[in-house]
């Protein structure tokens, strides 16, 4: 009787002991269980504040992002190393880290710019820009270098004037300076044979050299470079169309961005960056800033 009541009662702790280890191992892994979730989630939080406080900063300016054309140099173009470079983005680059800005060179379609600001793809159009005759489109930078809009020929054209453009085909870009001062003088553009436009003054260029078109109109600054560059027999009339000012377009209102990035040019101006780069790129300082 004793040894049966003795089994029995070993066969009980016996039980309860394992009753005992095996709620302890579901407790444990409850426990570890309880501890990665409260890890992920600690780490989701952590990525969801990232995000937030990278949203944040471009909300509050933490990116520069420059519209401009990728084929209009020595302002902006697509170099041979593939890189965007330009002049004017070197320009917009370097004010970028003197502000504190994530710089972003935004390449755009010219006649989409508008829209391209607007919708805030952009935070400004800074790519040999005239200001003159859009000073209410626009929150401008004061202007950092004159300019105007000239004739491109081939020097054995036989055209030594804007007279000589009479039955000619003249070309420009589609809703540029030049279009527009060309809009602006219909006295001379009725003489003209043809007048086209282009999406790029590559292409113009391109068109000159093959004889499809007899002139270009374009900027005086950017058609000095690209003869330079193609070592063509091109040369510029010496009556030019139209004189202009190239500043930096911002969206309508935007005068706190605006005012960085003049603050920027001056203090580029002040401690000669200003000209190193305007030398760099036209062997000469031509920006206008402080002077």
């Amino acid at each position: 009787m004793k040894k049966r009541f003795l089994c029995a009662a070993l066969a009980s702790v016996m039980a309860f002991s394992l009753t005992a280890c095996s709620g302890g191992e579901n407790v444990s892994a409850a426990a570890s269980t309880e501890t990665k979730t409260e890890g992920s989630e600690a780490a989701s939080d952590t990525a969801a504040q990232k995000e937030n406080d990278a949203e944040d900063a471009k909300a509050e300016g933490g990116t520069l992002v420059v519209g401009f054309d990728q084929d209009f140099p020595p302002m902006g173009f697509l170099g041979d190393d593939g890189e965007y470079t330009g002049f004017d983005l070197e320009l917009a680059q370097e004010t970028a880290r003197r502000l504190g800005l994530e710089y972003k060179a935004q390449p755009i379609a010219w006649d989409a710019k508008d829209m391209e600001l607007e919708s805030g793809n952009i935070d400004c159009i800074w790519n040999g820009f005239t200001m003159t005759g859009r000073e209410d489109s626009y929150t401008w930078s004061k202007p950092y270098m004159e300019n105007s809009q000239v004739f491109v020929v081939a020097k054995d054209s036989g055209i030594k004037s804007q007279a000589d453009l009479a039955g000619k085909v003249v070309e420009c870009q589609m809703d540029s300076s030049a279009e527009a001062a060309l809009k602006e003088a219909p006295e001379l553009t009725a003489t003209f044979g043809q007048l086209l436009t282009t999406t790029d003054y590559n292409t113009a260029f391109m068109d000159l050299e093959q004889g499809a078109v007899d002139a270009i109109a374009m900027d005086v600054i950017v058609a000095g470079y690209q003869i330079s560059q193609r070592n063509a027999d091109f040369e510029i009339l010496d009556d030019s169309l139209a004189s202009e000012q190239y500043a930096i377009g911002f969206k309508k209102g935007n005068t706190e961005l605006r005012d960085k990035v003049q603050g920027a040019l001056e203090e580029m101006a002040a401690d000669g960056t200003l000209k190193t780069i305007s030398e760099k790129w036209f062997g000469e300082d031509v920006t206008t800033v402080g002077k």
